[in-house]
Parts: structure tokens; C-alpha cells; sequence
């Protein structure tokens, strides 16, 4: 379904404010434990499904859960009543697997570290029962298939201890020795070994048994297919999947490859932004997206705020894009860090393709794709910072790169924020629904009334709140600042309004 812009009429009903609620958490933190740098959730994705959902951290390794309520979707409802079968309040999800995606390596030509640490993670496309996903560090690329697997193990190894030894004493084996028998009954001394007297009975030894090969239940394993290495000079900043199924692009800060999923030996250069002089260099490439449906459209954002549409059947270099996307800034306002928050630290197509979410320091922005003219909403996420700027470049904390998602229905948008709080904006029209919520057991205990919550017009645009913004040393709900804990990476489910999302080495789930 398509978020109406503010433009669109006929808005006869408009959607309720979701309340949303704790459903699971992994990982969870005890009161005073220390987080290691390497666990923290670098990285969250759902399948197209919503069946399975996959997190990576900074330590290189990636986590996969399963969903455990989903019902056969064939039965009608009629039958599932007849057959009693509970509603599912929400999605519950279990832990699968986890292998090691990533280790840190060290690059000798430029005296380089590269860290393990998963920056994406895209779902590729099911195939034979198989789970198959990409994951990227900052500079390689690796294809993994996740199979359930049957393992076989040897068991009924063992020999009955008392009644080999009264036997073998009966023998006149002598069982005072101080050596003990290596396994396979081998012997640490082979002189004295061949030379102790020991006869076996007639018919053997009736407790010795033959090892039992048994065949366990299956355990999935990840197998890595390819490697697509060698071909950013730059950090990788995100990877995308094509809706053709066949290829992959990869972005780094002045170029974009494109590579197919088949063949990691070579990939192509399809942008470029690096100029012939880099102190000419102005603006760097900080995301990029294939279309959900277009195979042959693709967007990605640059440090200026600004969105550019290319068209890949244009030309095999796609240096001129066919729309570009991008707010003015009104006269006046400009400041020392009007560039630096105006920098798009991530983009997301709605699901049918229209509409295009972006994320700046200070704002979400959606974008229709037929209106280039500027954004057709604006949130405000944290606008209180907004004093607080001087303080937030001093210690690096502006430069911290949020994500966003939308609703499966383009009905709502989410990003993240300090204090791990996360924010839930309506984008239908006449839409008022601003929901904060902390990333904990109880979302809701940070809320606090708010009587003089201001009016919002469609002509405004403005769908923030704007609280607590006087107030130098509080949040927008009246709590203290912290810069240090962050909710950086969330993710909603595709069909249902459920987020998962990450605060330090916890992964936390919440329905509507």
C-alpha cells in the first residue's frame, strides 16, 4: 500500500497510533556487566519473508534467528478456528545459528588493519531450502548458504571397565602395572607390551561392542560460497540486492560496482565520483539501494543531502543521473554545521517502489519518486540536539550514522536515536503519531505527558515534536543525555508491524 503523500486526497480514515510492546529480547545485558566491543549488533536484516532475520557485530560473526509461530498459510481461517488453533499475538523468533563471517585482517601495501566488523548484511534469495545472505566487513564481500545438514556421530565406544578388568585378570593379565593403555589398545611400551602373556579367552571378550554410527537431527551449516574481494579502495558503506536475482552492487565513498552473484573475479565500475584533483572532491557517495522492482534502477545518497536516481540502461557509466533529489536550504540558515548534518547516513525504498526514506543527523525525509521538487514529509527525530551541536562535534557524536526503515504498508517510518530510544513517525496524511520508545523491557516507561504538545499542519510538514528543546541538559522526554548509548540499526518486519533493533550487544523486539 502506498504512504499517501500530502498532496493525495480522500483521506477518510485515518490509521490509529500503534501501541507498541516488549516482545523478546537476546542477548540481554545484566545490571552492571560490562559490553565487549565485540559484540556489539553491527548489522540487522529481515528476509523478504520476515521468516528469519540475521544480525552481525563487531567481532565479525553473524547470528541468524528463525521465526517459531509461523502456522501453515494455506488453511483458511474457518479452519484454523475448527482446529482451535491459537492467535499469535506477534512474531516469536528463535536462535539458529551462527557462524564467523569475518576475521581482521591487515592490508601490507597500505600498512592498513581491517576490522572483522560486519557494516551489511543483505538476504539473497531462497533456493533448495537453503538460506543464502551476503555480509561485508570494509573492504571484502562474502556469499554464505546456511543448510540443514544431518550429522552422524560414533557412539557405544566404550568398554564396560569392571568386567574387562575381572576378566582379564582371570587371564593372568596383569593389571597392577602402572601404564595406562592408549586408546585403540595400543600400549605406551611396545618391548614390554608384545612380552606380558595376555591370551584371549575362547569366543572373546562378550563385553567388548562395536562402535554405532547414529544419525542425529539436522543442524544448519554456513558454508561460504564466494569471496568478492580487491575492489574498493574506500570502505564499503552498504550492498543491495537486484530484484533480477543474478546481481549484487557495492558502494564504498567515490565509486559503485556491480558484481553478479556467480562470478567473483571481476565486477564493474557503474559510478564514479572521484574527481582527476581530490582536493576537488566535495560530496562522497554514503549509500546506495537497487529499486525493490526495477532491476535497472538504483539510488544512493551523498554527504550533501542529496539523492541521485540512475538509470543503468543510460549508459555502462552512469556518471549523469536521471533525478536528483534534494532539500534547499533556506536563506540565512546556513551555519559551520549545516553540511555536516545535512550528510544522508542511510536511504530505503518503500515497498512498492514510490517513495524513498532517507536519514540525516537531525531529520527523516520521505521522498516521493514523481515529485524531485523536495521531500513530501519531514520528521523531526531529535530536534532538541539542535543547541547542542558545538557539543556533539567535540566528541565525534555527529558524525554517527542512524538507520531507517519503513512499515511493510508505508504507513509509518522508524529511526534511532540517543538514550537507545527509537522513534515511530505516521506518514499518512493529517498524520500526529510520534511515538519514542526505549529499547528495553518496558518501551513505554520513558513517555511523559505532554499537554502542550503542539498542532501540526500537511502544510508544515513537520512531524516531530518538538519537547524538552529548551532545556540544555535533558532529552525530549525530560531524561539526561547520553551520547554514548545509541540505537543505531533497526529493522521492520516486512508484512507485519514488528521492529527488531540494537542497543549494544542486545537484540530487541517489539509488535504493534
Amino acid at each position: 500500500m502506498d504512504p499517501p503523500g500530502p498532496g493525495d486526497q480522500g483521506e477518510a480514515s485515518q490509521p490509529q497510533t500503534l501501541e507498541w510492546r516488549f516482545a523478546q529480547v537476546f542477548g540481554e545485558r545484566a545490571a552492571g556487566e560490562d559490553v565487549q566491543e565485540v559484540d556489539i549488533i553491527s548489522a540487522i536484516e529481515f528476509d523478504k519473508s520476515g521468516d528469519h532475520l540475521a544480525t552481525g557485530d563487531k567481532g565479525g560473526r553473524v547470528v541468524l534467528f528463525e521465526r517459531t509461530d509461523a502456522r501453515d498459510q494455506s488453511a483458511s481461517r474457518r479452519e484454523l478456528e475448527r482446529q482451535d488453533v491459537p492467535i499469535t499475538r506477534h512474531p516469536e523468533f528463535r536462535y539458529k545459528t551462527e557462524f564467523q563471517s569475518h576475521e581482521p585482517e591487515f592490508d601490507y601495501l597500505k600498512s592498513l588493519e581491517i576490522e572483522e566488523k560486519i557494516n551489511k548484511i543483505k538476504w539473497c534469495q531462497t533456493a533448495n531450502n537453503a538460506l543464502s545472505l551476503l555480509s561485508t566487513n570494509d573492504k571484502t564481500i562474502k556469499y554464505w548458504k546456511v543448510q540443514e545438514k544431518k550429522v552422524k556421530r560414533v557412539s557405544v565406544m566404550n568398554l564396560d571397565t569392571s568386567q574387562s578388568v575381572g576378566r582379564s585378570t582371570s587371564a593372568g593379565a596383569s593389571t597392577s602395572s602402572s601404564k595406562a593403555p592408549l586408546p585403540n589398545g595400543g600400549c605406551s611400551d611396545k618391548l614390554n607390551c608384545l612380552n606380558t602373556g595376555l591370551s584371549f579367552p575362547p569366543g572373546g571378550y562378550p563385553s567388548l561392542r562395536l562402535p554405532v554410527v547414529t544419525s542425529l537431527e539436522a543442524n544448519p551449516v554456513a558454508r561460504c560460497r564466494r569471496v568478492y574481494a580487491h575492489a574498493h579502495d574506500y570502505h564499503i558503506n552498504s550492498i543491495s540486492n537486484n530484484s533480477d536475482g543474478e546481481t549484487f552492487i557495492s558502494a564504498d565513498d567515490l565509486r559503485i560496482n556491480l558484481w553478479n552473484l556467480e562470478i567473483n573475479s571481476q565486477s564493474f565500475n557503474i559510478v564514479d565520483v572521484k574527481p582527476t584533483n581530490m582536493e576537488d572532491l566535495t560530496e562522497v557517495i554514503t549509500c546506495a539501494e537497487f529499486h525493490p522492482s526495477h532491476c535497472n534502477t538504483l539510488a544512493y545518497s551523498s554527504s550533501k543531502g542529496s539523492i541521485r536516481l540512475i538509470d543503468l540502461r543510460q549508459s555502462a557509466l552512469c556518471d549523469n543521473h536521471s533525478k536528483i533529489f534534494e532539500e534547499h536550504e533556506a536563506p540565512g540558515s546556513r551555519s559551520f554545521f549545516t553540511e555536516i548534518i545535512a550528510s544522508i547516513s542511510d536511504i530505503k525504498f518503500s515497498r512498492d517502489g514510490r517513495y524513498i526514506l532517507s536519514r540525516d543527523y537531525m531529520t527523516l525525509k520521505l521522498w516521493d519518486l514523481n515529485m524531485d521538487s523536495g521531500p513530501v514529509s519531514t520528521f523531526q527525530v531529535h530536534e532538541h540536539l539542535r543547541p547542542k551541536l558545538c557539543d556533539l562535534y567535540e566528541n565525534d557524536s555527529i558524525f554517527d550514522k542512524f538507520e531507517c526503515c519503513l512499515s511493510g504498508d508505508g504507513l509509518r517510518v522508524a529511526t534511532g536515536s540517543y538514550g537507545n530510544v527509537f522513534r515511530v513517525f505516521g506518514c499518512a496524511p493529517g498524520s500526529i503519531e510520534a511515538t519514542t520508545l526505549e529499547a528495553s523491557r518496558n518501551p513505554m516507561r520513558r513517555q511523559i505527558a505532554n499537554p502542550t504538545r503542539p498542532t501540526r499542519t500537511l502544510t508544515s510538514f513537520t512531524r516531530g515534536v518538538r519537547r524538552g528543546g529548551e532545556n540544555q541538559g535533558v532529552d525530549a522526554n525530560g531524561n539526561s543525555l547520553d551520547f554514548s548509548t545509541k540505537l543505531l540499526h533497526l529493522a521492520w518486519h516486512p508484512t507485519e508491524n514488528s521492529i527488531a533493533c540494537a542497543a549494544a550487544n542486545s537484540l530487541y523486539m517489539y509488535y504493534a
